[in-house]
C-alpha cells in the first residue's frame, strides 16, 4: 500500500493530524475573523459565562475568551515553525559537517552540543530577558538555541549511519566530495527522522512559549497567549475556574496532536514498521 493508504489506517497518525489540523485552522481564521477584538476591554461585562454573545464566557477584564484563544494560536504556531527552523537549519548543518569530516571537528561539534544542553530553553530564556527584556522575539531565539543540538545530534547520528553504506563507498570511490554526497546520499535517506523530530519539537516549542509566557518571559500584553492566560486564570480559580480550562485544553490538545502525528509519522517512514502493517 501506498504511504496515505497505510495514513489512513493508522490511528495516532489520523487523530493527531485532525488535532494539529485544528490548530493551524484556529490560526488562520484569526488572522481574518474574530469574534471581538482579543485585547478589547468590557469590565461591565467581565467575569460572565458562556453564553450565545460570549461563547467562552470573558476574563476579569472583560475580554472575549474565545477571540484569545483563537489569536493566541497564532503566537503558538509563529513560535514553533521559527524555532523548530533555527534548529532545523543550523542543527542540521552542524551534524551534516560533523559526519562528513569526523575526527576533531566532529569532536568540537558534539562537545558544543553538550554545553548547549547545559542551558535549556526557560533558562535561555531568562538570561536573554535580563539583557534584551521580555518578549517573543526573545522567546524564539531560546527556543531555537535549544533546538540547535537536537537535531545536530539526531543528524550526526543517522548520518554517519548512510555514510557506511557501500553506495556512499562507491560514489566516494568515483570521486564525489563529501558536500556532493552529503546532498545527493545523506540527506534524503535521513530526511523523514528529520521531519518526525521536526513535528515532535514543534510541540515542544509550543509548550515552551506556553511556560515561558506563564513566567512573563514570553508574549507580552496586550498580545494574548495561552500561557499568560493560564497565569491570570490563577487568580480566579474559584470564582471562574473555566478561564484556567481553556487555554489549559488548548495546549494539551496542541501538544497531543502534534506529539501522535510525530509518532505516526515515525511508524509510517520506517521501513520495518511499514512492511508489518
Amino acid at each position: 500500500m501506498g504511504f496515505w493508504q497505510r495514513a489512513r489506517r493508522h490511528a495516532s497518525f489520523v487523530i493527531g493530524g485532525v488535532l494539529s489540523a485544528l490548530l493551524a485552522a484556529a490560526a488562520l481564521l484569526s488572522l481574518f475573523w474574530a469574534p471581538y477584538p482579543p485585547a478589547e476591554i468590557d469590565i461591565p461585562n467581565k467575569l460572565q459565562g458562556p453564553s450565545a454573545a460570549h461563547w467562552l464566557g470573558t476574563d476579569s477584564l472583560g475580554r472575549d475568551i474565545g477571540s484569545q484563544l483563537l489569536v493566541g494560536a497564532q503566537n503558538s504556531i509563529v513560535v514553533g515553525v521559527i524555532a523548530v527552523g533555527i534548529g532545523l537549519g543550523v542543527g542540521v548543518a552542524l551534524g551534516c559537517v560533523a559526519s562528513a569530516r569526523r575526527g576533531w571537528v566532529e569532536e568540537l561539534i558534539m562537545r558544543a552540543s553538550d554545553f548547549t544542553f547545559a542551558f535549556p530553553a526557560l533558562l535561555s530564556a531568562i538570561m536573554l530577558t535580563a539583557i534584551y527584556g521580555p518578549g517573543l522575539v526573545m522567546s524564539i531565539v531560546a527556543i531555537g538555541i535549544f533546538n540547535i543540538p537536537v537535531f545536530a545530534r539526531i543528524t550526526r547520528g543517522a548520518a554517519n549511519a548512510v555514510w557506511a553504506r557501500d553506495y556512499v563507498t562507491a560514489a566516494r570511490a568515483a570521486g564525489k566530495g563529501p558536500l556532493a554526497i552529503t546532498l545527493d546520499h545523506v540527506l534524503p535517506n535521513i530526511a523523514s527522522q528529520l521531519i518526525v523530530q521536526a513535528t515532535i519539537s514543534f510541540a515542544t516549542a509550543i509548550l515552551a512559549e506556553a511556560a515561558l509566557s506563564y513566567l512573563g518571559l514570553g508574549t507580552q500584553p496586550p498580545q494574548p497567549s495561552w500561557g499568560r492566560m493560564l497565569n491570570e486564570a490563577q487568580t480566579q480559580m474559584f470564582q471562574a475556574p473555566l478561564l484556567a480550562v481553556y487555554p489549559g485544553v488548548a495546549i494539551v490538545l496542541s501538544v497531543l496532536g502534534l506529539n501522535l502525528m510525530g509518532d505516526g509519522l515515525r511508524d509510517l517512514m520506517d521501513p520495518k514498521l511499514a512492511r508489518r502493517r
